[in-house]
């Protein structure tokens, strides 16, 4: 006999919750791609399946007590746009989770067992974090052959993305780069503009943006600051392109978003999510941003304009 799914045990529509600890603003086009891939799948909201979007905007204590709500509820599936609102969520309960940036192994944070068989109530994908790192600085070392002092700016509060810090500034060192990192402990402004100012102040001209929830929410203010202060931003976000960012290269996020539609269409129909493997992303995607480069007064090669998929003039 066929699986009940969630709703029907419930005698109800399958609730799903979005819990962001970015910004809403910064999480806007994730929820667009997903929304889409529920669509692909026969979806209608408010008819097969409730979408509840909960945005922390850097608040812990605030997302948090989004969880409880949820949990209380209850939701039957969380999606979460990382791995810190992911073990936020799965210290509070084992409804099922669908994240996105995943590390590509099992680490202590026992989210899951293995790829193949994630064991647990987490499933969804990784798109290697600082993996990519290296390609990234080569793309750099071709638009600035000159630079010699790389900024790094991440979240240190989190391991995850301090630990993504560490691997970036490694992976920048092999390249003959002078890195320095900067530290990002809360939402505030006012510590971009500092941090960027000392980097400034020692020559640096270039600086990589380590995604996670604090940075995504200081976009605005990150680009504004580089670019007042002259400072390149390589970003491994598509959203800090088009604000103004002179690189992105990274995962295609949008499509992940898109596909984890159909991992929460299958909890929803009552498949298990520890029996759902972890995905690899195998999409990758670069832009450059002319106009950004115009300001910066950099020549990018048309070598790297030819490579890109998107050219933003």
């Amino acid at each position: 006999m066929a699986p009940r799914s969630l709703a029907q045990a419930k005698g109800g529509m399958p609730v799903v919750c979005f819990l962001g600890l970015a910004s809403e603003s910064a999480d806007q086009p994730l929820l667009v791609a997903f929304r889409q891939g529920l669509r692909e799948r026969g979806h209608v909201e408010g008819r097969t399946i409730l979408l509840e979007a909960r945005h922390a905007a850097g608040d812990l204590r605030l997302a948090a007590q989004f969880i409880d709500d949820m949990v209380r509820r209850p939701v039957d599936v969380f999606v979460a746009p990382g791995p810190a609102a992911a073990r936020a969520i799965h210290r509070a309960t084992r409804i099922p989770i669908v994240a996105l940036g995943l590390p590509p192994v099992a680490d202590d944070q026992g989210l899951f067992a293995s790829l193949a068989k994630p064991g647990g109530s987490v499933t969804g994908f990784s798109y290697f974090g600082e993996a990519l790192s290296a390609k990234r600085i080569e793309a750099l070392r071709e638009i600035l052959p000159g630079s010699t002092v790389l900024g790094i700016l991440h979240n240190v509060a989190d391991p995850v993305f301090r630990d993504w810090g560490a691997q970036t500034d490694i992976a920048a060192r092999a390249q003959g780069f002078e890195t320095m990192r900067l530290g990002l402990r809360s939402s505030s402004a006012g510590d971009v503009i500092e941090h960027l100012r000392a980097l400034r102040s020692r020559g640096g001209d270039a600086v990589i943006v380590i995604t996670d929830f604090l940075t995504v929410s200081l976009r605005d203010e990150i680009i504004r600051a580089a670019i007042e202060l002259r400072i390149a931003v390589i970003s491994e976000w598509p959203t800090f392109v088009e604000s103004g960012a002179l690189m992105f290269y990274g995962a295609d996020i949008p499509e992940l978003f898109r596909q984890a539609a159909d991992y929460v269409d299958r909890i929803v129909k009552g498949e298990r999510a520890g029996d759902l493997p972890i995905q690899l992303a195998t999409k990758f995607r670069m832009s450059i941003n002319l106009r950004a480069a115009r300001m910066l007064n950099i020549s990018v090669p048309q070598s790297l304009i030819a490579s890109s998929d998107e050219v933003l003039e």
